[in-house]
């Protein structure tokens, strides 16, 4: 008998990318071909790339290159994502040795390349949401954690000028609600408790019921609420001019969407925000922040920034940081532009490394200290938290709490899974510290 063929699936970037691996993954065991941890000498090597990495083009090149030197003789290489999807021709031209190129709409090609191996060296990129949900709703879920992500939508219609999301995932495009329905509850039989609705812009989520009829990101969270065995719910990521005021007032009336909200803003300076094409103003933010904390008090913020934009000046910086001050987040993250190529940004001027070092370092030592003060809130405070895995030590467990906090205690690999009590001892750069309530 031949020996059984394996996989291995590098992935990088946004929790969509993850989604994706893990639907590969699902291919990839459907067909009999198991993961292995030995990259170099699986069957199957996946790079799974995010073009929103800094020079992710040249690193994807990087890292192929390094395949094509230690990896087995006969080892099938497949590049996926974003990189895929916007460098497609130049893979082909620079690696020939690539067998497969897929785009994130094509991922289903995977099937049908692993069952007939008769499309070498193609790259497939079609824009095909539709195809591509149609055909990984007949492929068995494969699933050991208590949380998973759900994609309810893909693409973007906002075209941000620093933003290559538009150009490799398409227009906007909502799942249906029964297909989604579905999808949960095939999860929770495999014991998923918790669920993050993804979308490049997930509250722009415009999904129909199967009378047709569309259905808004916040009667879509109450209907998935509504099934057995579903405990949390959370979502992401968002833009501030879709929170409409039905999803703002779930915050306060579903107790399973989780009190925690990322909402990216990128610059706290309207001239920035402008010239980001971002379609709303700091004080439009601020506005919706308020609402947010009038329906949920407790309720913890999170937001991406983008520091050095082309032409920010002094006084723009400084508005992005007021904003920080006045916003309070329990965390947040931060990210020097780098330019995305065929972006509209993408051959603006470019502010000095030494300016851009400044501003980013005086950006983090904010938010860390933000996270610290809030955190610090929750000593001798009880928490909820699902234990996801084993601590960095010997006999520790960790988890996530309700707030989205990383929480480590001493506890038995058997409560792994479960939603405990915890009470907050100690607080860390990043993380807390308790015991079992």
């Amino acid at each position: 008998m031949p020996e059984p063929k394996n996989f291995f699936i590098k992935t990088f970037g946004c929790q969509m990318n993850v989604y994706d691996s893990d639907k590969m993954k699902d291919i990839f065991l459907a067909n009999n071909i198991q993961p292995t941890e030995d990259s170099f000498n699986a069957d199957y090597i996946v790079l799974n790339t995010c073009h929103i990495r800094e020079k992710a083009t040249e690193k994807t090149f990087s890292d192929l290159g390094k395949i094509h030197k230690k990896g087995k003789k006969d080892q099938k290489v497949i590049v996926a994502g974003c990189v895929a999807q916007a460098e497609g021709e130049l893979i082909q031209k620079r690696a020939p040795y690539v067998d497969l190129v897929i785009g994130p709409q094509s991922i289903q090609s995977l099937n049908t390349f692993l069952k007939k191996d008769d499309i070498s060296k193609a790259a497939i990129t079609e824009f095909d949401a539709i195809e591509k949900f149609d055909t990984l709703n007949l492929i068995k879920r494969n699933h050991n954690s208590k949380s998973a992500f759900v994609t309810i939508q893909e693409g973007c219609d906002k075209f941000c000028h620093f933003c290559v999301v538009p150009y490799t995932r398409g227009a906007e495009y909502s799942r249906s609600v029964y297909e989604l329905v579905d999808e949960v509850k095939a999860l929770v039989d495999l014991g998923v408790v918790e669920f993050t609705l993804l979308g490049q812009n997930v509250n722009a989520y415009h999904g129909a019921d199967a009378a047709g009829q569309p259905h808004t990101l916040a009667s879509l969270i109450n209907t998935i609420s509504e099934i057995g065995g579903v405990e949390r719910i959370t979502y992401s990521t968002s833009h501030p001019i879709n929170m409409t005021d039905d999803l703002i007032q779930l915050h306060g009336s579903n107790d399973k969407l989780m009190p925690y909200l990322h909402l990216p803003v990128q610059s706290g300076s309207d001239n920035v925000l402008k010239l980001m094409n971002r379609k709303h103003t700091r004080d439009y933010y601020f506005e919706i922040i308020e609402k947010v904390r009038k329906a949920k008090p407790d309720i913890a913020l999170s937001s991406d920034f983008i520091i050095g934009f082309p032409g920010e000046t002094d006084q723009d910086f400084e508005d992005t940081l007021d904003l920080i001050q006045r916003v309070k987040y329990m965390n947040s993250y931060s990210f020097k532009y780098s330019p995305r190529p065929g972006t509209p940004a993408a051959n603006k001027e470019l502010i000095s490394d030494e300016i851009l070092d400044e501003r980013l370092a005086r950006t983090q030592a904010l938010l860390n200290e933000q996270q610290m003060e809030y955190n610090k809130k929750f000593i001798q405070k009880t928490v909820q938290v699902l234990i996801d895995g084993a601590g960095k030590h010997e006999g520790q467990v960790k988890g996530k709490s309700e707030f989205n906090q990383s929480v480590a205690l001493q506890g038995e690999k058997q409560i792994i899974g479960q939603i405990i009590p915890v009470q907050i001892k100690e607080v860390l750069t990043h993380s807390l510290l308790g015991e079992r309530a």
